[in-house]
């Protein structure tokens, strides 16, 4: 069994290559939560869902997010209600773009958490309804939210900071509310132990792996088993392909660099794969007590990510 931790575009397209390139009922992906947020009284799961769409061949392959072929007439019709919303209320907010498919997805969510249903179910019944055949989990059932301190505007919700404010606003600090009393899932720390492989995706590690880190168990269970934990580095030649991680590593003190990203992997990750364009730092990456292995880890094609997820495989063998 392989299991993944992952969270955001660069998870979705290392999912996709890996299940092109080994069978989906061995691959399990146990998903970050802690970026979902409640919107027009509806439960959003963005790293799910673009994990799910991904996967589903039904992403926006633009923007990276949503469904192709996507439409927006209910965000369009919400503006008319925004001249006369009284001053603080925060009813028909348009800055977070809900598409009309993918409201779809929002409102059965929604209805199932009303009837009592845990995320874990949901998750898995929204899987099976997209023809998914790995396991999608996410990382809690437990109420996790990440927050960010910011300089000169406080403290933001994750999706104000990142897609409100577009990630423009510099960084002085990272929390994860509920994190302390959340647990992981039953069958996400099942996959944790048990996975043959367990790889971290090429996922900001601050707010996509941090917040799965920050669960009780959850590193001291990856220390435990170091030696078949394989990370991919979202850093490449010092930049993020997409996404404030190489800007937020360096805001919050630390190297925006395969280096940087091996520092903070290496207490809990035996091997890093970094990307061709970063040869030259291997040795530094070593240095900080981690294997590290050269491939071609921008996922431009499919094929690339097929290869990409081989790689990784091989380098815990």
């Amino acid at each position: 069994m392989i299991t993944v931790l992952a969270g955001g575009v660069g998870a979705a397209r290392f999912l996709r290559g890996l299940v092109s390139a080994v069978d989906p009922a061995l691959v399990t992906a146990v998903i970050n939560t802690a970026d979902d947020t409640v919107l027009h009284g509806l439960a959003i799961s963005p790293d799910l869902d673009t994990v799910t769409y991904t996967l589903a061949g039904a992403i926006d392959p633009q923007r990276g997010w949503g469904l192709v072929d996507e439409s927006w007439r209910a965000m369009g019709a919400l503006a008319r209600y925004e001249a006369g919303r009284p001053a603080g209320s925060r009813a028909g907010a348009t800055w977070f773009n809900l598409g009309d498919q993918d409201l779809a997805t929002h409102l059965y969510r929604t209805a199932r958490l009303a009837e009592g249903a845990r995320l874990t179910e949901v998750t898995a019944e929204i899987a099976r309804a997209w023809g998914l055949a790995l396991r999608l989990l996410p990382m809690s059932d437990d109420r996790v939210r990440t927050l960010v301190d910011t300089v000169g505007e406080g403290t933001l919700s994750f999706q104000e900071y990142f897609v409100g404010r577009r990630h423009a606003v510099a960084v002085s600090g990272i929390r994860f509310d509920g994190a302390a009393e959340a647990r992981l899932t039953v069958p996400a720390a099942a996959a944790v132990r048990d996975a043959d492989a367990l790889v971290i995706a090429p996922s900001n590690p601050i707010v996509s792996i941090g917040p799965i880190r920050a669960l009780e168990g959850l590193d001291a269970a990856l220390a435990a088993r170091r030696d078949s934990v394989v990370a991919i580095s979202p850093i490449i030649a010092g930049a993020a392909l997409k996404g404030p991680a190489d800007r937020m590593l360096a805001e919050l003190g630390n190297e925006p660099s395969v280096v940087g990203v091996a520092r903070l992997y290496a207490p809990i990750c035996g091997t890093l794969v970094i990307d061709d364009a970063d040869a030259a730092l291997a040795a530094a990456v070593e240095a900080e007590g981690v294997r590290c292995v050269v491939a071609p880890t921008i996922m431009a094609t499919p094929e690339i990510a097929r290869a990409l997820a081989l790689t990784t495989l091989e380098a815990v063998r």
